[in-house]
């Protein structure tokens, strides 16, 4: 009995010393956890690559084995005798590429590749985002018929879009020239003025892509975020620049990864509308390049080293971009 005349039972007594049990999940301890969720982790683990085996299956026949084929061709001396039986192919390892560095040629159309590649990077996703942006300022019907236009672009075949374009600037019948009163000038004629044709009709066919993604990463944005910032006094190249893009990041990379491996390998575009690659090879392109080296002059060995150095130029190229994005901490 205590001093106000009550019982302390022994409950309550020891109360304080009794702690509550435990459950299961709890009792386990630090370590098991871990190793339980890490055993969990790798069963796991394995699901998603089962899914993705048959599509895994289809890529390795369709990719894995050509690269397989063009780099072995690369390391041979492979020309038009060895292809009709008459000679053995006659090994000659890094021979091919020796001999491609060595060309300066090779480093011209490089360059050349790498400008031209770059300027119809940024001109897409430059054309690509502003109209993707207007078209969540207009209405249904321009909206429709944009997209309609878009999309009937993106469709054309390479080689039907490429002739309609030279007819465009044909120098006798082009509507273009009439327009702006250039008399007969031929665009293919000069080097820079046929890069610049070509690069039109390559975004003219590629930006259905960049406008069509972007526009859906637009429209996933929240509302109230845009609405905040138009309330705040931004205008729309701020809203874009400081909202928008940060946002569509994830959006923007892929279709820059996209671009980049489309605009670096374009061989329909140059081959048709140059003639084969301009006037003394002026227009030349890796791609058109390698097929004037495999198939035009029957170095078939040479013409795979090309593509063996292209493919390493673009891979290498999309592993630095996603490098880069991962240090900033980008999720992709």
């Amino acid at each position: 009995m205590n001093d106000r005349g009550s019982v302390k039972t022994p409950v309550a007594a020891a109360a304080p010393t009794v702690r509550a049990a435990r459950s299961p999940r709890e009792a386990v301890d630090a370590p098991g956890r871990r190793t339980a969720r890490g055993a969990a982790r790798r069963t796991g683990g394995w699901t998603p690559w089962l899914y993705l085996a048959p599509a895994l299956v289809v890529l390795g026949g369709l990719l894995v084995y050509p690269i397989y084929q063009l780099g072995l061709i690369s390391l041979f001396q492979y020309t038009q005798a060895q292809v009709s039986g008459g000679e053995p192919a006659t090994f000659e390892g890094f021979g091919n590429y020796a001999a491609l560095f060595g060309d300066p040629q090779f480093w011209r159309v490089l360059l050349a590749t790498v400008l031209f590649a770059a300027a119809c990077v940024v001109s897409t996703l430059a054309v690509g985002c502003a109209l993707a942006v207007l078209l969540t300022r207009v209405r249904a019907v321009p909206r429709l018929a944009l997209m309609l236009a878009a999309l009937g672009a993106w469709a054309t075949p390479a080689v039907t879009g490429s002739t309609v374009w030279l007819f465009l600037f044909d120098p006798d019948f082009g509507p273009v020239n009439r327009m702006l009163g250039l008399g007969d000038h031929s665009w293919t004629y000069g080097r820079i003025s046929a890069f610049f044709l070509v690069l039109l009709e390559v975004v003219w066919c590629s930006f259905p892509f960049v406008m069509v993604t972007v526009y859906a990463g637009i429209r996933a944005v929240p509302g109230e975020v845009l609405e905040a910032a138009s309330l705040d006094g931004a205008s729309q190249w701020r809203i874009w620049r400081s909202v928008l893009a940060p946002m569509l990041r994830p959006i923007l990379v892929v279709v820059t990864i996209q671009s980049v491996i489309w605009d670096f390998k374009v061989f329909t575009q140059i081959y048709v509308m140059t003639g084969g690659g301009g006037i003394a090879g002026q227009n030349l392109v890796l791609n058109v390049y390698a097929y004037q080296q495999a198939f035009a002059s029957s170095q078939y060995g040479l013409g795979s080293a090309i593509g063996i150095v292209t493919l390493l130029i673009l891979l290498a190229v999309t592993l630095v971009h996603l490098r880069l994005l991962r240090r900033q901490g980008e999720e992709l």
